[in-house]
């Protein structure tokens, strides 16, 4: 259970290579987590990453989960939570993709819609739904500020992640009152391999400024995370500025 400043004993991670997953759950660690289940695709890094944990002091086990297999979600996630119960799920995982490449490939758009949106879809249900029968846990969902308003430069993403976050949002709504909480955490752009080679956009975080925030979200019962707090007076400039001058920024 979690303790009185909402701090989780156990951890489910989707998409345990992560690395603001990796960075929230060793934060967590230090403060009063014990066990983390790492879920993604098989792997040495995978291994790596459950290995880097118990490095840390957690009991740490891995799980063969992929997003882009909702007909097993239940049954994967399932298995972890009947070995006991999960206080906190954080949903991390999405792909980036590349949107020159896929605006020219529809299949690959589709596979970042489907990894981002579709797959998150099914895995929030799921873990929110074993979280309501066990009575209490928070779903932490790592959405972004590229889903507050569609950008020429990244759309297919960005939709993707407008996407997930009114289905978090509307998940929360739907959990009120039931002992699970729901919070959206939005960072900007995050610096980490993903991102590397890729231009900076202003008021760029870290892994672990975006884990900072998730324990303070946490403590709070905040119900949406902006990473950094500026963002959130920014984005609402940006979210209601005409179309005709928007498409004219360079974003």
């Amino acid at each position: 259970m979690k303790d009185a400043f909402g701090i989780p004993q156990s951890l489910l991670v989707l998409g345990g290579t992560s690395e603001i997953a990796l960075a929230t759950a060793r934060r967590l660690i230090a403060r009063r987590t014990r066990t983390v289940w790492l879920a993604g695709r098989a792997s040495p890094a995978l291994d790596a990453a459950a290995d880097h944990l118990r490095a840390q002091g957690a009991d740490v086990h891995t799980v063969d989960f992929d997003a882009l297999d909702p007909a097993s979600h239940a049954e994967v996630l399932g298995k972890v939570f009947a070995e006991g119960d999960i206080d906190m799920t954080l949903l991390a995982f999405g792909v980036l993709g590349d949107q020159a490449h896929d605006e020219a490939d529809p299949a690959a758009a589709v596979r970042v819609a489907q990894t981002n949106y579709t797959g998150a879809v099914s895995a929030g249900l799921v873990c929110a739904a074993a979280m309501q029968t066990q009575g209490h846990g928070s779903l932490v969902v790592l959405s972004s500020v590229a889903g507050e308003r569609a950008r020429r430069a990244n759309f297919i993403y960005g939709s993707s992640k407008a996407g997930l976050d009114a289905f978090a949002q509307g998940l929360g709504d739907a959990m009120y009152g039931t002992g699970v909480h729901v919070m959206v955490v939005r960072p900007g752009f995050v610096r980490t391999r993903t991102t590397a080679g890729r231009e900076e956009t202003p008021l760029a975080t870290t892994p672990e400024a975006v884990a900072v925030a998730v324990e303070l979200g946490l403590r709070r019962r905040s119900e949406t995370v902006w990473v950094p707090g500026a963002l959130r007076v920014a984005m609402s400039v940006l979210r209601h500025l005409p179309r005709s001058l928007f498409r004219r920024l360079p974003v």
